[in-house]
This record gives structure tokens, C-alpha cells and sequence, in this order.
């Protein structure tokens, strides 16, 4: 009997588990199913929710294959834009991120928590803030408009939290592993580069997954540093399906269609590592 109704309860959690993920989904299933809708199914009211018939037409229009529509819109441009921006910035991000958790989690050093403390409250100044003096620097130093000084903008806004993210981590780490390398001749870096680092993949992976969706899918800052198809990314780019009175949903749809098929990749690829991370330090062995 006591079995049974635990199997129940575990029944319903799990349903409402779906329902709340569908609830959520919802938005994305309904962009997906519009990208491959027939053009006269999207406007209609009542609205049509699965598509009567499955059409590609909007990525013909989209790539330019349909001459019937030409959509005009440089969609290698952006594909290629946000690619090289996501992963530079969260290399990068990373990487330095990465050094900083360790530094302040291993070393101390006068005035290393107020640094800490500042660069953490760098991420409470909101985007809004910044659009305008990035937008000044940008031009400054020649890099508005560039893909360059669009993937700075992100390595300095991602680096605070990969540092804080990656500072748990290490402290995660026992220290006495550390002390170990010293006695047998490792050096700081070599200890770092042995030791710490190998362990710390896992938080290195969350961290990259975090950092490459935040520069995939930012549209404020670079709306603000760009303005045309050589530094334009995908968020940037959906606005071209807009005009002064009509908006292309379908081909809206079909690029962010795309935009997601990558982020999803990403995702998978670093998913184990990612959930190593999400867990790291909650089980003592």
C-alpha cells in the first residue's frame, strides 16, 4: 500500500513536471511550428495551432532558393557573426574567468576581497546603463561595428560571473592537493594546470554554456555597437524582417529557428560536464 501510493505521487510530480516544462516551451514550439506553417496559416484567427501542412518555403525565401520571395536578409552574415562572437567571448571569458576564481580562491592578497567584491558589483549595473559609454568607446577606438569590439563588450560582461562561478569551484578543490604538488616540485601554474584545472571541468563547462548563451542570444548591446551585416548578429538581424507596417513572421520564425539549432548543439555537447558542475561538491564521497 505504501508503495503504491509513492508510486503515485512520484506519477504526479512528474506530470506536473511536464506540464510546467511544456507550459514554458510553449513559446518556442509555437516559433518552430510558424517557420514551417503554410504563409496563409499565420495570420488567422482563430489561431491554428499544428500546422495542417509541413512547408519549407520560409527557408527557401530565407537562403534566397525561392524566386518568388527574396527576403533579402544576409543570413550567412549573421550565422557567421554570432559564431565567431559566441565563441571568441566565451573563450576568452572563460579563460580569464577561470585564472581570476582560482587566483582569489587559492591566493591572499591585500585588497583581494574588496576586488572581488567590485568586480562582482559590476554585474548589477544594468544593460541600459552601459549602451551609451560602450557606444562611445566603441567609436573611440574603432571598434564600433566590428566583430572584435562586439566579442570585448562580452568577455568584460561574462568574465564577473565566470569568475565567481569558477572562485566556488576551486574552493571545492581541498588545498591539501595543492600543498601535495608543491612537496613534489610543481610550481603554482604547474600545480594549477595538473591538478586544479582537470578537476575543474565540470564548473569550466557550465561556465562556457553560460557565457556562449549570453552572447548567442544578447540583442541590446549589439543593437547598440552594430549597424550593419558585417557585425550584425542574429538578435540584431530578426529586425530586418520588419518594415513600417507588416512584419515577416515566417521568416522571423525561420531564423530564429536556426539561431536555436546551435545553441541546442553547444548544449548537448557540454551537457555530462554541465551536470558534473550543477552538482559538484553536493555529494561528500
Amino acid at each position: 500500500m505504501f508503495g503504491r501510493r509513492r508510486r503515485f505521487k512520484q506519477l504526479l510530480l512528474n506530470l506536473s513536471a511536464i506540464g510546467v516544462l511544456l507550459f514554458f516551451a510553449l513559446p518556442a514550439i509555437w516559433i518552430v511550428f510558424t517557420a514551417f506553417r503554410p504563409g496563409n496559416e499565420v495570420n488567422v484567427t482563430p489561431p491554428i495551432w499544428i500546422p495542417k501542412k509541413i512547408t519549407l518555403d520560409a527557408f527557401a525565401s530565407l537562403f534566397g532558393f525561392n524566386p518568388d520571395i527574396a527576403a533579402g536578409v544576409p543570413v550567412f552574415d549573421y550565422m557567421w557573426n554570432s559564431i565567431r562572437v559566441a565563441l571568441i567571448s566565451t573563450v576568452v571569458s572563460v579563460s580569464l574567468g577561470t585564472m581570476a576564481g582560482y587566483a582569489f580562491s587559492r591566493f591572499r592578497f591585500r585588497g583581494g576581497s574588496l576586488i572581488f567584491l567590485l568586480i562582482m558589483l559590476s554585474r548589477a549595473v544594468p544593460g541600459v546603463a552601459l549602451g551609451l559609454p560602450l557606444f562611445i568607446l566603441m567609436r573611440r577606438y574603432g571598434l564600433q561595428d566590428t566583430v572584435q569590439g562586439l566579442a570585448l563588450v562580452y568577455v568584460a560582461v561574462n568574465i564577473p560571473f565566470t569568475a565567481w562561478l569558477m572562485d566556488g569551484f576551486f574552493r571545492q578543490i581541498p588545498q591539501e592537493l595543492d600543498e601535495a604538488a608543491y612537496i613534489d616540485g610543481c610550481g603554482h601554474w604547474s600545480a594549477f594546470w595538473r591538478i586544479d584545472l582537470p578537476l575543474a571541468l565540470p564548473g569550466m563547462a557550465a561556465a562556457s554554456i553560460f557565457a556562449f548563451l549570453a552572447a548567442w542570444n544578447e540583442y541590446q548591446i549589439a543593437s547598440l555597437v552594430t549597424n550593419t551585416p558585417a557585425a550584425k548578429t542574429f538578435p540584431v538581424g530578426l529586425f530586418d524582417f520588419t518594415s513600417q507596417f507588416t512584419v515577416d513572421w515566417r521568416g522571423m520564425t525561420a531564423m530564429s529557428v536556426l539561431m536555436i539549432i546551435p545553441a541546442v548543439v553547444f548544449v548537448i555537447l557540454t551537457q555530462r560536464r554541465l551536470t558534473e558542475g550543477l552538482t559538484f561538491g553536493a555529494i561528500k564521497g
